[in-house]
């Protein structure tokens, strides 16, 4: 079964940041997709670590918008 995640991923310095709302998890990466790429990985590792953590998933995709302050 696939599992979706809502990521970020932000430019700080020289790597780009990605980091898993749900989860809290987070890593980096030189490019978006080595960031997009690593994120993938370190959740997949979370979930095999904390089975538990699964259900933190959602299995729809939450609505992500920005708002103008």
């Amino acid at each position: 079964m696939a599992y979706k995640s809502t990521a970020i991923i932000q430019k700080e310095g020289k790597w780009f940041i990605a980091r898993s709302l749900e989860l809290g998890v987070t890593t980096q990466g030189k490019t978006i997709n080595e960031a997009k790429e690593n994120l993938k990985e370190a959740v997949e590792l979370y979930l095999e670590d904390s089975p538990m953590s699964k259900k933190a998933l959602s299995k729809e995709t939450p609505f992500v918008t920005s708002i103008e302050v």
